[in-house]
């Protein structure tokens, strides 16, 4: 990350929300619309798409599933993803059967799992009969399993990874149960990308971490567990790194490790980035006073009204520890330790940061104070 000075005052008071915070992206769909909504509010965006979507070959197995269900008359109809439903309904359109399955869904109760399947569902012509607020398959199958099954025709259309639980506890009560493939998650395109992801979440150079879907979370766990650094990222997302998931499905697999995301009150991108801008700087951000002036530290830069800073990773680290003791003096050892120095060779390393640090802020270069034979402090009021 490179280190910027600027002495245009417009340019320091237009930084966004997340200006100065790096976030990391791991979403496959809609990525490059997520990454704009950060950017455009100050981010400094990692992309790392976890997964890709594998379509199915020459659509066999979607075309002989909905044969399947074309055969007869279907019962329930459950939609799970807003991009699955609309590529199978866009599929039988092209096989010229399109008309009449939507006459046979017509013609069944159809379930939705959230508000993305629901809304492709209706634009098909389609209405719900349910539709789970918590956006849960265990919902739609509680639903489904209070009601007499045995002989009833229900299709379910997958997303992304066979539902085999879903459906085997459907065929335990006598359903006859009709799986719909329309893609499968498969290992994602840049492997390095992901590799980098996870350095730069265990190092904490990143400040968040954005979550679209359980499986992304899953697939991260996976790569960091194939890096031998999965203890490191869990650490790193428990203490320094902030997660964001979408809502609370693709949260429960960092609640099942006892780490807390944040979550928006409604699962949509919009909602996600407002909760990332409003949950980082309440974290990450501090008002300073320094001769008068005030002085905003969020992230890795450094407002004022004159400057806008960006720092590196290293030299954000070493003035984040200090002002999270504004006025009072650390030592070297302690800035060692906080600011993730430890494997730099000695205290030496220490002196060296603060010289590029003070290098970097330019005219404000005496907010960082020595105490001689003691350590450093910020030359601040809070």
């Amino acid at each position: 990350m490179a280190t910027g000075t600027g002495t245009d005052t417009t340019a320091a008071r237009r930084g966004g929300p997340l200006t100065g915070f790096t976030v990391g992206v791991t979403a496959t769909r809609r990525r490059e619309e997520l990454t704009a909504l950060l950017e455009r509010r100050g981010a400094r965006v990692v992309e790392a798409p976890m997964m890709r979507l594998v379509p199915l070959g020459d659509d066999t197995a979607l075309r002989e599933a909905t044969e399947r269900c074309l055969a007869g008359p279907l019962d329930y109809v459950v939609a799970t993803t807003g991009v699955g439903w609309r590529c199978w309904m866009s599929a039988a359109d092209d096989w010229g059967t399109g008309a009449r399955l939507a006459a046979a869904c017509r013609a069944a109760v159809v379930l939705t799992r959230g508000p993305k399947a629901t809304g492709a569902v209706r634009a098909s012509g389609l209405d719900e009969a349910f539709s789970p607020r918590s956006e849960a398959n265990d919902e739609l199958l509680s639903w489904l399993l209070a009601r007499p099954l045995a002989g009833r025709r229900i299709a379910v259309q997958e997303h992304g990874v066979p539902l085999d639980g879903f459906a085997a506890a459907l065929r335990e009560r006598g359903a006859e149960v009709i799986a719909v493939p329309v893609y499968r998650w498969g290992p994602p395109d840049d492997p390095e990308a992901v590799r980098r992801l996870v350095e730069l979440t265990v190092r904490r150079e990143l400040h968040a971490l954005s979550f679209t879907s359980a499986q992304a979370v899953e697939a991260l766990l996976a790569s960091a567990d194939g890096f031998d650094r999965r203890a490191e990222v869990l650490a790193a997302l428990r203490d320094d790194v902030l997660a964001v998931c979408v809502g609370p499905v693709c949260a429960r697999p960092l609640l099942e490790l006892g780490i807390e995301p944040v979550c928006p009150e409604r699962g949509r991108l919009g909602a996600l980035v407002r909760t990332l801008a409003e949950a980082l700087p309440a974290r990450m951000r501090r008002e300073l006073v320094y001769e008068g002036r005030r002085v905003v530290l969020q992230g890795s830069a450094v407002l004022t009204d004159d400057m806008q800073v960006t720092l590196p990773p290293v030299l954000a680290a070493v003035l984040r520890a200090l002002s999270d003791r504004p006025g009072h003096v650390l030592s070297r050892a302690e800035l060692l330790r906080r600011a993730w120095l430890a494997d730099r060779a000695d205290e030496h390393a220490v002196e060296a940061a603060i010289a590029r640090l003070r290098a970097a802020l330019g005219p404000h270069s005496a907010l960082i104070r020595t105490v001689p034979k003691r350590g450093y402090r910020l030359a601040v009021t809070v």
